[in-house]
């Protein structure tokens, strides 16, 4: 019998629309604990969340924009399940989608969702920019990295304990890059990746500037590319590899002071 934790990274959420899609994760895959990891919230926005009754939810909030990838980790750090797995606040994963990525986990150790899979199904439509440059990063971390596939930042995504035990340490990247990071240091561990086609809806209204991303993106990707291959030489010599040496890992990071309810 496994249990799952979900965490779900926000920054200054629509409470409504969060709260509605908590409650959907929760019938959708009755988890042992949904964690929220809510980053600079304005005192109304705080109170607001703080007071949702939707069980078994927990709520962690830092005064300060972490990152989603900071946010995701220690959301992570704070889970005793034997899955674990984060969606976006914005609910464009459905909970019955992210339930399939959950579920892929029954033969992978890590399972990813996918927009641009050829069988995933996109509702509505992201700007030509965005869809533009997101397609190019698809494309170009699909020939750099040993991970091939159609889709490395979509926000769903599901890993065992014992794999995440094995990535933690060498994941650095704090904002969106982490899911491209996620992926590739999986991929130098030799861990089982499963990509899962989902349906997959659009939420317009993104504050995400698409080109300062798409360059801070590719910078990381190269970054990611470069650990990994390290990381491979490493787990050659002796499986399982050593932690990185590039600085102070996320996981061993100071946190900012943060308070639950």
């Amino acid at each position: 019998m496994t249990s799952l934790g979900v965490v779900v990274p926000a920054f200054r959420p629509d409470v409504d629309r969060l709260e509605r899609y908590l409650r959907s994760l929760v019938a959708a895959l009755d988890p042992a604990v949904v964690r929220l990891e809510l980053d600079d919230p304005t005192p109304a926005t705080a109170e607001a969340v703080v007071g949702l009754e939707v069980a078994p939810l927990t709520v962690h909030t830092v005064p300060s924009r972490r990152g989603k990838g900071a946010a995701v980790t220690a959301g992570f750090e704070a889970l005793s399940t034997d899955r674990l797995a984060f969606a976006d606040a914005d609910g464009s994963t459905p909970a019955a989608e992210f339930a399939r990525v959950v579920a892929a986990l029954d033969d992978a150790d890590l399972a990813v969702g996918s927009r641009r899979h050829p069988a995933a199904t996109v509702v509505g439509h992201q700007t030509l920019a965005r869809r533009f440059l997101g397609d190019g990063f698809a494309w170009l971390a699909r020939r750099l990295l040993s991970a091939e596939l159609y889709d490395y930042q979509c926000g769903a995504k599901a890993v065992t304990a014992d794999a995440w035990r094995r990535i933690r340490d060498h994941l650095y990247e704090p904002g969106f890059a982490w899911d491209v990071e996620l992926i590739a240091m999986a991929g130098a561990l030799d861990c089982r990746v499963a990509e899962v086609p989902i349906e997959w809806e659009d939420r317009p209204g993104s504050t995400v500037d698409p080109v300062g991303t798409a360059v801070d993106l590719g910078r990381a990707l190269l970054r990611a590319r470069g650990r990994a291959g390290r990381l491979q030489a490493q787990n050659g010599r002796a499986r399982g590899g050593t932690a990185g040496t590039e600085g102070t890992a996320l996981v061993d990071r100071t946190q900012e002071g943060g308070h639950g309810g």
